[in-house]
């Protein structure tokens, strides 16, 4: 039974492997099929059909020394000020997700809320943004919450979180908005939350990779091709991944803000070979599209938003706020998704999004008087997780041995493969924490799905 189930969805683990979550539209379940973002289903006498009814698109304006970022900042503050008034109309008190930077900040500041909900870990600073969010919540008169996540409720609430995912997701950060919105839901019915902002004003430092690129443009692309190959035999030491992305187009190189497993690797792994399309096959009629509507005008930071817009974004970042809400019954916001902020944020130029160093230049300037001057200029951290630190120490150490040597895992992996991979972190030889969680994560989802629910 289980060989039959790993046959069939064995396309979907191959993708999810590569992007932490599943990208395509067949989901894990035989018979069951995801509609897909933007797209309506219409039922009538039997018969069904599946239109598209809004498709997310980047028409950037040309940039030019008479762009007028006084002008620019001015108006977005304008939208998203209107934005977040509308999302705080309720009959109930909404809350805001505070974390410490620039969205959530500023949404906690500029809405008026009352209360703001943060949560840490208690491993120093570096995994925790309590204290920057406290200074954002003092600054602002918020009355707030924090929940400090322990280790081993992080840990114990792995198949509880798989479950409502209802398929696997790779992302750490999804256990701890499921903590986030359980502390949430004690206080209030809803809350505004920061997502969004990176996608459509250039939040991710990845962003930047294509102007460090420049820096190499002027050497032929056939050389730089042959440089990748030569550095892809390198040990991993500093420089390499430069070199091997240089040779490299963006539509090779670029899946989307997680790229866990490359196809070698994932050939390494899985038991079974690979059969399903490559991540960059699975893309390329999307980066053909985009090259056909835009007649070759975006360039490639613009590229990467459009993937992320239309793949990272929905398969990831709202899937998992959506479902983690929904687990403890909290209605979650999202006001930079608005469709005014969309339609502005969509004609930006570039260089208002990647500027004097940093990314989301222009949105920085339109928040900035609602935040402390050293959140306003913190770069860009994603939600710090500290499973890179727990997966060395003993205790998780163990327990994801035993994952990886299970029955499960031997059914659809190399266990010995896994294990070298968990032994190499734990050793410091190479930090696998991502590649070791995707894995996991997979198997404590297959665990509650398949093998806890059928005894």
């Amino acid at each position: 039974m289980r060989f039959v189930q790993f046959l069939f969805f064995r396309h979907a683990l191959e993708q999810y492997l590569s992007f932490q979550y599943a990208p395509l539209e067949e989901t894990f379940f035989k018979g069951i099929y995801k509609l897909m973002p933007g797209h309506m289903l219409l039922y009538k006498n039997g018969n069904y059909e599946i239109k598209t009814y809004f498709k997310t698109k980047l028409t950037p304006s040309k940039w030019n020394r008479k762009t007028n970022m006084d002008q620019l900042r001015s108006q977005l503050a304008e939208i998203l000020r209107d934005s977040v008034k509308h999302h705080m109309l309720s009959d109930v008190e909404v809350g805001a997700f505070l974390s410490g930077g620039v969205d959530s900040g500023y949404l906690a500041s500029a809405s008026g809320a009352d209360q703001a909900f943060t949560v840490g870990f208690d491993e120093g600073d570096r995994y925790s943004e309590v204290n920057k969010a406290a200074k954002v919540a003092e600054k602002a008169g918020l009355k707030h919450h924090v929940k400090i996540i322990s280790k081993q409720e992080f840990w114990d609430a792995l198949p509880d979180v798989m479950y409502h995912m209802d398929e696997p997701l790779g992302d750490a950060s999804a256990v701890a908005l499921y903590f986030l919105s359980k502390e949430a839901a004690g206080h209030v019915k809803v809350v505004l939350s920061g997502e969004g902002a990176d996608e459509l004003f250039g939040g991710y430092n990845i962003y930047r990779e294509p102007e460090a690129l420049k820096k190499v443009a002027w050497i032929p692309f056939v050389l730089r091709r042959a440089v990748k190959k030569l550095a892809a035999k390198l040990p991993d030491v500093k420089g390499r991944d430069f070199l091997i992305r240089a040779g490299m187009k963006v539509e090779e190189r670029f899946i989307g803000n997680a790229y866990i497993y490359c196809e070698k690797e994932k050939a390494q792994i899985l038991k079974n070979k690979v059969t399903g399309p490559s991540t960059q096959e699975y893309l390329s009629q999307f980066y053909e599209e985009l090259e056909s509507e835009n007649r070759g005008s975006l360039q490639d930071m613009e590229k990467m938003q459009s993937v992320d817009l239309n793949y990272w974004l929905p398969g990831d970042i709202l899937q998992k706020a959506d479902k983690m809400s929904m687990a403890h019954s909290l209605e979650v916001r999202v006001p930079f998704l608005d469709k005014e902020v969309f339609n502005f944020a969509a004609k930006l130029p570039k260089e208002a999004k990647i500027a004097a160093g940093t990314t989301k230049y222009i949105f920085r300037k339109a928040v900035s008087e609602f935040l402390p001057q050293e959140t306003n200029e913190r770069k860009k951290l994603g939600f710090p997780i500290p499973i890179r630190v727990w997966l060395r120490q003993n205790d998780w150490y163990q327990m994801v041995t035993d994952l990886f040597t299970s029955k499960e895992a031997e059914e659809f992996f190399h266990t010995e493969k896994l294990l070298q991979l968990l032994n190499n972190h734990k050793d410091k030889k190479a930090d696998n924490s991502r590649k070791i969680w995707t894995v996991l994560t997979f198997l404590i989802w297959y665990d509650r799905f398949f093998t806890t629910c059928s005894k």
